[in-house]
């Protein structure tokens, strides 16, 4: 086995601890989101295939099925309002695909994109609520913080001492927010504002009846730093740190793992979850009140 795929190997065991710690504690904590997660149906979630992102490890590592579609064929999708499409970077699925997305969210879809769709995206469909500031980010990797403290999609993702570490590819787009009034900062770096001139590293806004969902760079773990010692002890002492007992099969797969690692891919898998919870919630809501009509 190569280097390379001993890290990808070893990135693949992070989520799937990530993973089961995530769906352990939602289950414990949320019992009624748990049982919303256990009723997603690959219909639900649609994902746009990108060239840089892997949001197959965090779907699989949540157990969560989903349909995937190739960027050029987007435009051809019939999309429902009680949807989440998840489109990755780079994001090129040309204009008519652009106008049909707008349709979708502000007809009460969910969009989640990463990294370059900002520009390709999100721009051409939502304009005046963020933009690329036209500073690309080198490979590197900034600690971050909780900015929206009381957003649900921030529930569980940063608690305690948790200390995650977020990776950017090399020419991320740091994200300018245009309209303060409109979008809210969920997760934010000091680090990445200093070298590079925005904290934002992610953020939500409302567009119609529906709901964006955007993050630099991207949110499954490429490479961990260690940057302190917490990060560098056994990934069983993050399991500690949650006052939480792992099954055997979690305890194997993370014996060799650090912290840092397995809390990497706990954040941001906890993160996607929480989004796919909160949709699933509100289409749950909703539907009563469409079988009313």
């Amino acid at each position: 086995m190569t280097g390379s795929d001993s890290g990808t190997e070893r990135r693949r065991r992070a989520y799937q601890v990530g993973g089961r710690h995530t769906r352990e504690a939602i289950a414990r904590e949320m019992p009624d989101v748990h049982e919303l997660l256990e009723r997603v149906a690959a219909s639900d979630i649609v994902v746009v295939r990108g060239q840089y992102d892997h949001v197959e490890w965090v779907l699989e590592s949540l157990g969560l099925p989903h349909l995937a579609v190739d960027p050029q064929r987007l435009a051809e999708v019939a999309l429902r309002p009680e949807q989440l499409l998840v489109i990755n970077c780079p994001g090129q699925v040309g204009a008519a695909a652009v106008a049909q997305v707008r349709r979708f969210v502000t007809a009460g879809g969910s969009l989640f994109t990463t990294d370059w769709a900002l520009r390709h995206v999100l721009e051409p469909a939502f304009p005046g609520a963020v933009a690329y500031n036209q500073r690309p980010t080198a490979d590197a990797v900034v600690r971050v913080q909780a900015a929206a403290h009381n957003n649900p999609f921030l529930k569980g993702v940063m608690d305690g001492a948790d200390d995650p570490i977020w990776w950017l590819e090399g020419s991320s787009y740091p994200i300018v927010v245009l309209d303060p009034s409109r979008v809210e900062i969920l997760i934010s770096s000091r680090e990445l504002a200093e070298r590079w001139g925005e904290a934002p590293v992610a953020v939500s806004f409302r567009a119609g009846a529906g709901e964006v969902f955007h993050m630099i760079s991207h949110y499954y773990l490429q490479r961990t730093e260690t940057r302190t010692r917490r990060h560098r002890m056994p990934a069983a002492a993050y399991a500690a740190e949650k006052g939480v007992a792992w099954d055997a099969q979690t305890a194997a797969a993370a014996a060799d793992l650090s912290l840092g690692e397995v809390e990497a891919a706990s954040s941001s898998a906890r993160l996607f979850a929480n989004v796919v919870g909160e949709k699933r919630r509100r289409a749950a809501q909703q539907a009563p009140r469409d079988g009313a009509k």
